[in-house]
């Protein structure tokens, strides 16, 4: 049994698994979870082939009930949190005046409302490691968050949102040993950013890998070190600041 334990929402593709593999590879237990338990699990066993400790949870993170069981499932398996990351989300695009009131809530459901749940139900188990040598908590929040976007308003809303709720958290347990974090990316290449692709080359797009090493150094700061929030962007995002 792994001497810490991860969880990891969103975790079958993207920036989750990338996070999962390099944690896995630095010893600790891997859970991921993700909707879809067929590409769920087919990501768990890519990990377990390259010998990495992984348990799979399928949870639907706009289901309060899968949210319970998912952190309990965890606890019980590994008997420890040490790590979390809230990391699902998903951004439908379109103007606020066509905005259907059910993507609306799709979005706050997922991107906001689970990482408030995940964390309520995950946080005694923090609490713990972090009265044993530390704990934290990483919450994936975007470029939007600081900068939003026109016609994708919802998503930038609730981004925002979790880099409040980020720091927030921190005020009420960071004297608990529990940091928090959030990282606020811009265009990675994952599958999320694939409707962006026409206009951005992948090989111009932030790695998945990138925020699992921005995760990896935050992990291995010194107790005394709090990053309140991580801004990761591409060279031509700095473009029209730049000046001829």
């Amino acid at each position: 049994m792994a001497d810490k334990a991860a969880l990891i929402t969103g975790g079958s593709s993207g920036i989750g698994l990338a996070v999962a593999r390099a944690l896995g590879e630095d010893g600790y237990g891997i859970t991921v979870s993700a909707r879809r338990p067929d590409k769920l699990e087919a990501a768990a066993e890519e990990l377990r082939k390259d010998g990495l400790d992984v348990l799979s949870i399928a949870a639907n993170m706009a289901d309060e009930d899968d949210i319970k069981r998912m952190v309990a499932e965890h606890n019980q398996h590994w008997g420890r949190m040490d790590f979390l990351m809230n990391n699902a989300g998903l951004g439908i695009g379109g103007a606020i005046a066509d905005m259907e009131t059910k993507k609306l809530d799709m979005q706050i459901s997922v991107n906001l409302r689970a990482v408030y749940l995940v964390t309520r139900e995950a946080t005694p188990k923090l609490k713990e490691a972090g009265a044993n040598g530390g704990a934290m908590i990483v919450n994936t929040a975007s470029i939007a968050g600081k900068q939003p976007q026109g016609w994708l308003a919802a998503y930038s809303a609730t981004k925002a949102g979790v880099i409040a709720l980020t720091e927030a958290t921190a005020k009420e347990i960071a004297n608990d040993g529990v940091r928090c974090t959030s990282i606020c990316p811009g265009f990675v290449d994952t599958p999320m950013t694939e409707w962006i692709r026409g206009q951005v080359a992948q090989a111009d797009m932030i790695r998945p890998e990138d925020v699992a090493e921005v995760v990896r150094c935050l992990l291995r700061l010194s107790p005394a070190c709090m990053i309140p929030e991580v801004m990761m962007i591409r060279p031509a995002d700095l473009s029209s600041a730049a000046g001829p």
